[in-house]
């Protein structure tokens, strides 16, 4: 195991800003953790038979921004994450292959549009499994991956590479606090009570809202991710109090301000 390298690896993603940084070794999958799991198809060595680790990394979704959700504003910022997912996962599959380790990068959607999802919702890798294999989080009632840092708020994207580094151990605790508010708000119903690991229920309706929502301009959804009351984030921005999206009486700049952002930039 090359101490070395995955130390290097982190001080890459330090000046890059990227705050979450996990690795886990490929044999990880062949031993799943809960029920049911994924077909051996989507294990990482079965995209890249060569790979030996996965490297994660996560960049946030900043809650004020996602508030407006539906929005043409978390629109933009949803897009500008995932252009930065690609391009640092690209940096270091490359500087990697630079030391001499064949590398990949994974986009961080494996999907060509939301007709495609409509059609067969599944993508070719999960990034949020490779994020729990990591030790990044653990899975919430919204199937999502919950961080202590930021809640569900955080898209992942990956490397596959065939060097050998120490792996980060797998979260034991488990942060979702099975409040069921992403239960209850999901516009599209698709998620129900369940019990561990969360499960999607319906993954066509999620998919025929996002195509709805995209059609207006404003997708992603989103709202599963901003009533999750887990995630530093909370406290950091003052949003601790996730009452905060029903009660315009004690919120009354709040609702304005997502009012004003939601009536611009998307289609009626």
């Amino acid at each position: 195991m090359d101490e070395d390298l995955r130390e290097s690896i982190r001080q890459r993603c330090r000046t890059m800003d990227i705050p979450l940084v996990g690795i886990a070794g490929v044999k990880r999958w062949e031993h799943p953790p809960f029920t049911p799991w994924m077909p051996e198809a989507f294990y990482p060595q079965s995209i890249f038979p060569e790979a030996r680790s996965v490297i994660v990394i996560g960049l946030p979704v900043d809650l004020p921004v996602l508030e407006t959700a539906p929005s043409i504003y978390y629109h933009e910022l949803y897009t500008t994450v995932n252009t930065l997912l690609d391009q640092y996962t690209y940096r270091l599959a490359s500087y990697l292959n630079g030391e001499g380790y064949p590398s990949v990068f994974v986009p961080r959607d494996g999907y060509g549009s939301i007709d495609v999802l409509l059609e067969n919702p599944v993508a070719f890798f999960s990034h949020r499994h490779a994020a729990y294999m990591a030790g990044l989080g653990t899975f919430g009632v919204n199937n999502m991956l919950l961080t202590p840092e930021y809640g569900p708020r955080v898209r992942f994207g990956s490397v596959l590479t065939t060097a050998e580094l120490p792996e980060d151990p797998v979260m034991e605790e488990e942060l979702c606090t099975r409040c069921m508010e992403c239960v209850l708000r999901c516009p599209a119903g698709a998620l129900e009570e369940g019990e561990y690991p969360a499960v999607l229920t319906d993954k066509k309706a999620c998919a025929e809202n996002s195509e709805r929502l995209h059609r207006k301009r404003i997708a992603p959804c989103g709202i599963c991710l901003k009533v999750c009351p887990v995630g530093r984030d909370r406290v950091h921005f003052r949003r601790e109090d996730i009452g905060m999206y029903a009660d315009k009486e004690h919120f009354p700049a709040h609702h304005r301000a997502w009012k004003h952002v939601r009536s611009y930039g998307g289609k009626k």
